[in-house]
């Protein structure tokens, strides 16, 4: 590529980003200048190129010449990016997408380990706490020597959902045992069919409980049948685990299926879902344990940690209210620290990457954020809006994609991409303050101008669907009659319950 930079292009070099003839998907050869070091949001209607332009033509290109400084090895392993069609970029600084997927993760990983919360409360505890047990590993249930040594630190033990194994209208020629492998023809099936303990003909329902349970699990009750099976036997449950559960080679995916389907997660008796060892989970700080903490909403955890006064956790403390001030401000306050990463929700997910990069001293960045305030209550748009500030005064440039007007109203400079979507859009329509866009002639400066609070008469509502004593996750015995054949909208701030108000098992809905 091969680009005459002028003489106003090359002031702004260091304080601007340049884009040149920007091509990618349905952007119209777009030439553009955004300030560093500033809050930005662009706007447009959906499909108008706004991604485009963001992600795909300034994030792709801060990614790929920042991996290509790293050795083959090393690029191997990076996230890949694709160059975006452009003539010319200038002034790009390391690039941090903050996207609404899901946090994903495996097992180990929790609201605490994600955040570094939990890292700043194993300090406090191997710090102050009593009885003293040392270094802070010893507070991890990542780690050998905290984990509890029943779960290996997972919080939770698989166990075989016997339920599931026997179809007890059938008999075992006809396929009881529905575990693969053991039905008939299986390569199992001859060790409990034809070895004489068993009427292979007779439903299992008919059979003495005696009997069942020797088919199931063996021991005592297989010794104790009129006809005692050969040496060796190994009831069905037995068998199960030693074959799926017990082997330490790499799991096909057809053992995969079988585990998934005869298995259950149970709490780990051991250690109660906390996952430490039975050392860990015996100190204090205050009279709480660590795991007692971990299961505290984020709001009752500040108050408590801002009790502490010792001066030998001070620094701990210090930084320790300042990650879950930053949790609170966003609107996670609800939210426990022992909470598994994979249950959380695209918009809590983003939200949890935002309190991450605050904690860094990194500066000259340019983050990438996706409609931050979608789903979001009004009360919480502020704060996610001063969480934006925040990043932009550590040093940073921030760029957000968004459509609300309450972030366009605090941005530095709004960038409007339009006018329209597809073959229609893909040119930048405005560049400047908000209070300029609310007078432009374009699609977005007309929509705030329009009074959108007005709406047609109502509908009569044809019935009433009934909540009753609905107990899932927060909600408390909640009833609710929500109108049918109309339209209605459930609010209120992140957290309060919104999603949770379904039938469930404790839930009785009745049309009335």
């Amino acid at each position: 590529m091969t680009t005459t930079v002028t003489t106003t292009e090359a002031a702004v070099r260091g304080c601007a980003i340049t884009i040149r003839r920007a091509r990618t998907h349905n952007l119209a050869d777009v030439d553009l200048t955004v300030p560093r070091n500033r809050l930005v949001v662009i706007v447009g209607v959906s499909g108008s190129g706004k991604s485009s332009l963001v992600f795909d033509t300034i994030a792709a290109e801060a990614g790929y010449q920042l991996n290509e400084t790293y050795p083959p090895f090393t690029r191997n392993r990076l996230p890949k990016w694709t160059r975006p069609d452009v003539d010319h970029i200038d002034g790009l600084t390391p690039v941090i997408v903050v996207d609404q997927r899901r946090l994903g993760g495996n097992a180990r990983s929790t609201v605490g380990t994600i955040t570094d919360t939990w890292t700043y409360l194993r300090l406090l505890y191997s710090r102050v706490g009593t009885p003293v047990l040392g270094e802070s590993n010893r507070f991890s249930f990542n780690d050998p020597t905290g984990m509890c040594p029943a779960c290996s630190g997972l919080g939770e033990i698989v166990v075989s959902a016997v339920e599931r194994f026997l179809d007890l209208d059938r008999s075992l020629a006809e396929g009881a045992i529905l575990v693969p492998g053991f039905g008939n023809g299986g390569y199992w099936y001859s060790q409990y069919a034809d070895i004489g303990s068993f009427d292979a003909d007779t439903p299992l329902r008919e059979w003495r409980p005696a009997e069942r349970e020797a088919l199931l699990y063996g021991g005592e009750a297989a010794a104790a049948l009129g006809h005692k099976p050969p040496d060796g036997y190994e009831g069905v449950v037995e068998r199960f685990e030693r074959i799926h559960l017990h082997t330490s080679d790499n799991l096909s995916e057809r053992k995969q299926d079988v585990i998934r389907r005869f298995t259950r997660a149970e709490t780990c008796p051991d250690c109660a879902g906390e996952r430490l060892n039975a050392a860990a989970r015996a100190v204090t700080v205050r009279g709480r344990t660590i795991g007692e903490l971990s299961r505290l909403e984020i709001t009752e955890l500040l108050e408590f940690v801002r009790t502490i006064d010792d001066e030998r956790a001070a620094p701990v403390v210090s930084a320790l209210v300042g990650r879950l001030e930053a949790m609170v401000t966003i609107g996670l306050g609800y939210l426990v620290l022992a909470r598994a990463t994979t249950t959380l929700s695209g918009g809590e997910s983003q939200r949890i990457k935002m309190v991450r990069h605050l904690g860094s001293s990194l500066t000259e960045m340019t983050y990438v954020v996706d409609e931050p305030t979608v789903g979001l209550h009004p009360a919480d748009v502020e704060s996610m809006i001063d969480l934006l500030e925040r990043l932009r005064d550590s040093g940073n440039t921030v760029l957000v994609v968004e459509h609300d007007p309450a972030v366009m109203a605090r941005a530095d400079q709004v960038i409007e991409i339009g006018p329209g979507a597809g073959s229609s859009g893909g040119r930048l329509v405005f560049q400047g303050t908000f209070d300029r866009l609310r007078t432009a002639d374009t699609p977005t400066g007309r929509s705030l101008r329009r009074d959108i609070g007005r709406g047609g008469p109502a509908r009569e509502a044809t019935g009433r669907l009934t909540i009753a004593d609905a107990c899932r996750n927060n909600l408390r015995d909640l009833t609710v009659r929500i109108p049918t054949g109309v339209l209605t909208v459930f609010t209120g701030v992140a957290g309060s319950g919104k999603s949770s108000s379904q039938p469930n098992s404790s839930t009785s809905t009745t049309p009335r």
